[in-house]
């Protein structure tokens, strides 16, 4: 990847910021995109000279044709696209403002769906290009407290299985990758039913696999011009495979996790 120029979304923590750091370990130039400016100009340091700033908020559509120009001329190219942006939710879907769905499909679905949109055209006239979508192991399986984020996650899936049939003759590759917990902000930052910020983590988090991990995993995926990959262990990664496999097993795991009480265990319910 030396000399490469990838862009990542969403670069300013957890995954993103650990797949920036790899990249510019392979000798990668780096555009890094989020919101927290202060927060990206910490990761480009760590990614030392070749890293363009190129901070904007997910869903301002508006203003992608501009900031695409911006980057396929910064380098002439944009040989990777990492969309990585995105917000999570922990709430039943009973509980749920409509608004809460709108926002986390607005970031989590349309946004990357809007910059792809942009950049594919580019991509496909060069005649190669490499797209790495961050979905998740709820955007194979819908999970309890994440019907939004289960739907937009999906969504990711199907856009990116779609552009891939359509473009991987004409040169362009898509990996998709769905994790499971990391350790990232992603409980902290999600949605509660009345959209405020959770603003705790949760165990399963805080004991997921380390983000440099995942990026690891993520880059070897790339060079064995991997599909789709599960970067999850245990437990998680067995949901993956049960909605493949046996999803009735599913269905009555996850019915049982809430007969059970998960959602009050994770404080979750809009009486809590």
């Amino acid at each position: 990847m030396k000399d490469q120029c990838w862009w990542v979304t969403g670069a300013s923590s957890g995954i993103g910021a650990a797949l920036a750091r790899a990249l510019a370990a392979r000798g990668a130039r780096l555009i890094l995109s989020g919101r927290n400016v202060a927060a990206l100009e910490a990761v480009a340091r760590d990614c030392g000279a070749g890293t363009m700033i190129l901070p904007f908020e997910a869903t301002d559509y508006g203003a992608i044709p501009a900031l695409v120009d911006r980057a396929w001329n910064w380098c002439g190219r944009i040989d990777g696209l990492v969309n990585n942006a995105g917000i999570s939710q922990r709430s039943l879907a009973v509980d749920t403002d409509f608004a809460v769905y709108q926002q986390i499909v607005a970031v989590d679905l349309l946004a990357p769906i809007a910059l792809t949109q942009q950049l594919l055209p580019r991509m496909v006239a060069a005649g190669s290009g490499q797209i790495v979508a961050i979905s998740s192991v709820a955007g194979i399986a819908g999970v309890p407290l994440r019907s939004a984020y289960s739907a937009a996650k999906h969504g990711l899936i199907g856009y990116h299985d779609s552009v891939r049939a359509e473009n991987e003759h004409l040169g362009l590759k898509v990996l998709v990758v769905a994790p499971g917990s990391v350790q990232t902000n992603v409980s902290r930052n999600a949605l509660n039913a009345d959209g405020s910020v959770r603003g705790e983590s949760d165990a399963a988090i805080d004991n997921g696999l380390s983000p440099d991990f995942a990026a690891a995993q993520i880059l070897t995926a790339v060079d064995a011009g991997t599909r789709e990959m599960v970067v999850a262990e245990g437990a998680e990664a067995a949901i993956a495979d049960l909605r493949r496999s046996d999803p009735d097993a599913l269905f009555d795991r996850m019915s049982a996790m809430v007969q059970a009480g998960y959602a009050q265990q994770m404080r979750a319910t809009a009486t809590s």
